[in-house]
């Protein structure tokens, strides 16, 4: 399992950075999920991403989720709406080589992956209950009406629930509730669930796992409910959970956007959001992006691609604070060495404050949005400084097969 939560916070929980959404944050989740050293599993087949966050992307956000994970383009994948219960379920239910994501902008940022295998624990559905009592609602707009009434939902929607799904007793973790209304339904030392979406039912199965604990996982999303038992058992758990720190106090562009040219972006997709350089047949030479004439000797004959690596070194840095349409400043663009590639890469500063890099400094280039252009999220990379705790180098899938 893999886990990803944005460095920022409020009081409430984790938000998403600038330059971060559902998508994003969902490849942060997936690639902690099959780092080397947590993977022990067929290779990924299939692709589940749970949320009610998801942009709305006419075609769906599969292209970029698969890219950005550095899965195969033919991989099957599902895109689902839904909270809790639904990450709860689809876990539970999926075959050995699926991957799932859940993830979560609203109730705390976060989102949490689980590769399924043969071995490690088992998770069992043992009851659900959908009933309707539309306390939260969200129009095509994105616009959300909130009736704010906790103590119905408590009496009317979960607690007759839990009457319906058989619970009796309390339950080793709850996930889709915070703070009082979890700790009432939970038994002893309950783990701590950082997030009330569809991840939060990841999180709470991931942190359980990390305890080598079994028990019964009860999901709550409004008045639907689902229970799970896990069994008790050994599996890989990599975090990728920097330090909580403020969010930064950006000026949003008051100009007009740039407009997208979808030929440019479909004409870069790959290389861009798979990280991958072409390479020249004739004598090796790199090229990111691909160019029709090596820059090496010249040849203008075939080539290959091959993945970049994902670790940099701040090769030159400069920070802008004159607004630029699109774009929120201040921010810091840095052009990095990727590795012992030879390829250098211009990308944006991530995950801390504009400014707070030096030459020489190393990091990591991270899946992020780059801008919204004319609705469309544009997706590539951006320099996370620091080592991470989860690998970051190498395809996803060369490593699961």
């Amino acid at each position: 399992m893999g886990t990803y939560l944005p460095p920022w916070a409020t009081a409430g929980g984790r938000v998403p950075g600038e330059d971060e959404d559902v998508v994003t944050m969902a490849v942060a989740a997936g690639l902690a999920a099959t780092a080397p050293r947590a993977l022990a599993t067929p290779t990924i087949t299939r692709v589940e991403l749970i949320s009610r966050d998801l942009p709305l992307l006419e075609g769906g956000n599969g292209a970029a989720l698969l890219a950005g994970l550095g899965l195969p383009s033919d991989i099957e994948i599902r895109e689902q709406i839904g909270g809790a219960p639904a990450a709860l379920e689809a876990v539970a239910g999926a075959a050995p080589g699926t991957l799932v994501i859940a993830a979560d902008v609203k109730g705390g940022a976060g989102a949490a992956a689980a590769v399924i295998g043969t071995a490690g624990v088992a998770l069992s559905v043992t009851g659900r209950v959908s009933r309707s009592l539309p306390v939260t609602t969200r129009d095509a707009h994105g616009a959300v009406s909130d009736y704010s009434d906790p103590r119905l939902l408590r009496e009317r929607g979960v607690s007759l629930s839990l009457e319906q799904v058989g619970v009796t007793g309390k339950v080793a973790v709850v996930a889709g509730l915070g703070g009082r209304d979890a700790a009432q339904l939970s038994v002893g030392d309950p783990p701590v669930v950082p997030t009330l979406g569809a991840s939060a039912a990841l999180f709470a199965v991931a942190a359980l796992a990390e305890r080598r604990d079994g028990g019964r996982v009860l999901a709550v999303e409004q008045a639907t409910v689902a229970l799970a038992e896990l069994s008790s058992g050994s599996v890989a758990v990599c975090r990728d959970e920097p330090a909580p720190r403020p969010p930064l106090e950006l000026r949003p562009a008051r100009e007009a956007e740039i407009a997208i040219s979808l030929a440019a972006y479909e004409r870069a997709f790959d290389a861009k959001l798979r990280l991958r350089a072409a390479r020249c047949l004739t004598c090796g030479t790199l090229s990111y992006p691909h160019r029709l004439r090596c820059l090496g000797c010249g040849s203008e004959g075939p080539v290959d691609t091959v993945p970049l690596p994902r670790d940099a070194e701040v090769y030159t840095l400069a920070t802008i604070h004159v607004p630029v349409p699109g774009l929120a400043t201040p921010y810091t663009v840095v052009l990095v060495e990727l590795g012992d590639s030879g390829v250098r890469l211009l990308g944006r500063l991530t995950g801390v404050p504009a400014g707070s890099v030096a030459i020489g400094d190393r990091g990591s280039m991270v899946f992020r949005r780059v801008a919204v252009r004319t609705g469309v999220p544009d997706y590539g990379y951006a320099f996370r400084p620091g080592q991470p705790d989860v690998a970051t180098l190498g395809d996803p899938q060369e490593l699961a097969s």
